[in-house]
């Protein structure tokens, strides 16, 4: 800016120079908020994805402890301490950044975080600190010293040293719990990093040292596990299951099934097996073969009924054989001449309704089974819906090929009946009911199917309605209308009022003309 005196236009000039640099810093300074708390974001995405892998290796600790007590067991419990420090540090900290952000109308407008007040006010008393500030650094220290005992005396020495830098409270130059500042002076180490500094920066500092326990508990479950952690699950721990081409077989077929081990490769050979079916011991090569990934049997089907293969079949693992059970059951039936067809609620159909029916053929898979009626149509697998027509009766026919290429066709006479008379109800009760006027009033008049197995939505169109020595009133709708109401008032009580000649339908099938409705009759109590 030029001295001496200076022109309006001149100070108009530099004046839009100071408001031009002032809005460059404000922008600036708006950036700088922003950067951090997208660093924020970044952090606890981070978090989130290390808790999961961190529980993964846990679980892998915890199979090796279950394989080998002796060599894992105690590994596994210093596994667990320090898992439970870090929850119990992690959740601590997660309190404090929720308080921080509470008010916010949008937790991650950042630009507005620009105050220190919530944490000055936390922590910090003149030049004192208050109890929360004093727990939180009792909870640092906490946890960097109960992680650094929890491992044993004479191991990780580099994990231990990583952990007491990652969660120093000083700079390590004195054991003063302090930390220099540029001008020479030292400071508090939570003044040094905590007072005075926006909102947006204390809260990504702290999902930093959120950071840092994710990484300390990462590293102690790796380095108990050796570094060697691997997805497989401990053998002691499987399954013995039965895989086959189909889910039944014919008598006198041969079962070509195969008895598999659940979680496995097809490098895991069983080295022997010792098994039995139905109590009978069975041979290698001639009823079963070892194979990848298991056993395949070469037994007959046997009679119809279940047929129960037991025993014990042997993995090696680590130079030793690891036994796992075999306890599996598998079905034999008699080769069919007929289809089994069934009504899934009752052994009729009614009309006006969706049936539901279930038609199979055992051994015959659903999608190859052919069934045909009048109102037949299906819907999926072995279910199909019968909306049946005039007449009394429908025949059902399903058909289809057995396996050894033989067709079977079967028919199946179902009655037709129509939907039962409905009830009329008030209040949804029905037959001879008692209530005060001032409930008939406001009730809603209904039509009911008493013990029918099909759940039909009802609905009312209009009724009759007669009061003793008053004219009958034709309403339209479910519920009183005026003269209706009018009529009710001249009624006196024990009068039993009439409710008939209800027009209800089907609210889906409004074609179907349902049977003539019970009327129901109100006896006034008042």
């Amino acid at each position: 800016m030029a001295s001496g005196k200076q022109t309006p236009r001149q100070k108009m000039i530099n004046l839009m120079y100071l408001i031009f640099i002032a809005m460059l810093a404000l922008n600036m300074s708006k950036e700088v908020l922003a950067a951090f708390g997208l660093m924020n974001e970044k952090l606890e995405t981070s978090n989130t994805k290390m808790t999961a892998s961190n529980e993964g290796f846990l679980e892998g600790l915890a199979t090796k402890a279950s394989e080998n007590e002796e060599e894992y067991g105690t590994l596994y419990k210093n596994a667990q301490e320090v898992k439970e420090l870090s929850d119990k540090y992690y959740n601590y900290l997660e309190g404090i950044k929720k308080g921080m952000v509470e008010g916010l109308e949008d937790p991650k407008d950042y630009v507005v975080m620009d105050k220190s007040d919530y944490l000055d006010n936390l922590f910090f008393q003149g030049d004192n600190l208050k109890s929360e500030g004093k727990k939180f650094v009792s909870e640092i220290e906490g946890y960097r010293d109960g992680v650094v005992n929890s491992l044993p005396k004479d191991k990780f020495k580099e994990i231990k040293e990583a952990v007491k830098t990652r969660f120093a409270t000083g700079d390590g130059k004195k054991d003063d719990g302090k930390v220099e500042k540029r001008d020479g002076t030292r400071q508090d180490w939570i003044n040094y990093h905590y007072e005075g500094f926006p909102l947006v920066a204390s809260l990504t500092k702290i999902t930093q040292l959120q950071a840092d326990i994710k990484t300390t508990e990462q590293e102690v479950l790796k380095s108990l596990l050796e570094g060697n952690l691997t997805a497989a699950v401990s053998l002691t721990n499987f399954q013995s299951s039965l895989a086959a081409p189909k889910t039944a077989y014919y008598t006198g077929e041969k079962y070509d099934g195969k008895i598999i081990v659940s979680k496995t490769d097809k490098t895991s050979t069983p080295v022997k097996a010792e098994l039995t079916l139905d109590g009978r011991k069975l041979a290698e090569g001639k009823d079963y073969v070892l194979e990848a990934g298991g056993i395949k049997m070469l037994i007959g089907a046997g009679t119809a009924g279940d047929h129960e293969i037991k025993g014990t079949m042997y993995f090696m693992q680590d130079g030793k054989e690891v036994p796992v059970e075999v306890n599996n059951v598998f079905a034999t039936i008699t080769k069919p001449n007929a289809a089994v067809i069934s009504a899934d609620k009752m052994n009729v159909v009614y009309r006006g309704v969706a049936n539901p029916m279930t038609i199979s053929i055992p051994g015959i898979p659903d999608n190859k089974v052919r069934a045909s009626a009048a109102g037949l149509s299906k819907r999926s697998g072995s279910k199909y819906v019968m909306n049946p027509g005039k007449g009394r009766t429908v025949t059902i026919t399903a058909s289809g090929t057995l396996p050894d290429g033989k067709p079977i066709s079967t028919k199946s006479e179902f009655r037709i009946k129509d939907i039962p008379r409905p009830s009329g109800t008030v209040r949804g009760e029905a037959g001879s009911v008692k209530m005060p006027r001032r409930n008939l009033e406001i009730s809603t008049i209904s039509a009911m199917l008493e013990d029918f197995d099909f759940d039909l939505n009802l609905s009312v169109g209009g009724f009759k309605f007669k009061v003793p020595g008053q004219p009958t009133i034709v309403v339209k709708g479910n519920k009183l209308n005026a003269q209706a109401k009018s009529a009710l008032k001249r009624a006196r009580r024990g009068d039993a009022v009439q409710i008939f000649d209800i027009n209800a339908f089907i609210t889906n099938n409004r074609s179907y003309k349902l049977k003539k409705v019970s009327p129901v009759v109100v006896e006034l109590t008042n």
